[in-house]
């Protein structure tokens, strides 16, 4: 998880170290390395999501420790992440480093895409910058960055309900009562499809992914393509 509207990276450095450790070594089908939306184990769909692409360039915003953009790596593509936290990114770079493909920024999403002169096949982030990021300056950016007809694709917590729009999160500090407070957008899904529209999306797609058995919150997934081809 990484975002764009702090100053610095405490907040993002708080969070990784007090948030429970890395991605397990093997998944319930055994396999090294894999992809996940959802915050849960073994749930929901995959890399699918980004489009069936041969050898393609695909960039994380807000990457974490990496494990998504691993996986992206196995496959074949260019993997590139940006994040803001050298403390997740040190822990990308201690598992994944050595992997072909992999190619990690310490930089905030909004500046790594507005320096950049690649352009993307697929743009995602799972619970990361995009949803800690004003929509309206993050989306024209990317839009920027990807190719004709390329896959935008995001997930998050779904809203609460009546609360949309800029709302508060809090990172809790260990030894300190006092969270750290990171702005965050919480839309509905027919929100978010209409904000894509509105900044030149095509085929924009929201929708929530069912929890697993026992627990009560959903992931929202959103999938749009760039214009073009």
């Amino acid at each position: 998880m990484t975002e764009e509207n702090v100053t610095d990276t405490t907040a993002w450095d708080t969070y990784a170290r007090r948030k429970p450790g890395g991605r397990r070594e093997r998944n319930a089908k055994g396999e090294s390395t894999w992809f996940n939306w959802t915050q849960y184990p073994d749930h929901g769909p995959g890399v699918d999501v980004l489009g069936q692409q041969d050898k393609a360039a695909f960039l994380e915003l807000g990457c974490g420790t990496g494990g998504n953009l691993a996986h992206v790596a196995t496959l074949g593509h260019r993997a590139v992440g940006v994040d803001v936290s050298p403390v997740q990114l040190d822990a990308a770079r201690e598992r994944w480093g050595d992997l072909p493909g992999v190619e990690l920024h310490q930089r905030g999403a909004l500046d790594f895409m507005s320096e950049t002169v690649e352009r993307f096949d697929a743009v995602y982030s799972v619970f990361g910058a995009i949803w800690f990021t004003d929509p309206d300056q993050m989306l024209p950016a990317i839009r920027k960055v990807l190719k004709p007809g390329g896959v935008l694709a995001f997930s998050q917590r779904p809203p609460v309900e009546g609360c949309y729009g800029c709302q508060a999160s809090y990172v809790t500090q260990a030894d300190d009562p006092n969270p750290l407070v990171v702005k965050r957008w919480d839309y509905q899904p027919d929100m978010w499809a209409d904000r894509l529209k509105q900044h030149g999306f095509r085929y924009a797609l929201a929708n929530e992914i069912t929890p697993p058995d026992g627990w009560k919150t959903g992931t929202l997934l959103v999938r749009a393509l760039a214009p073009g081809a």
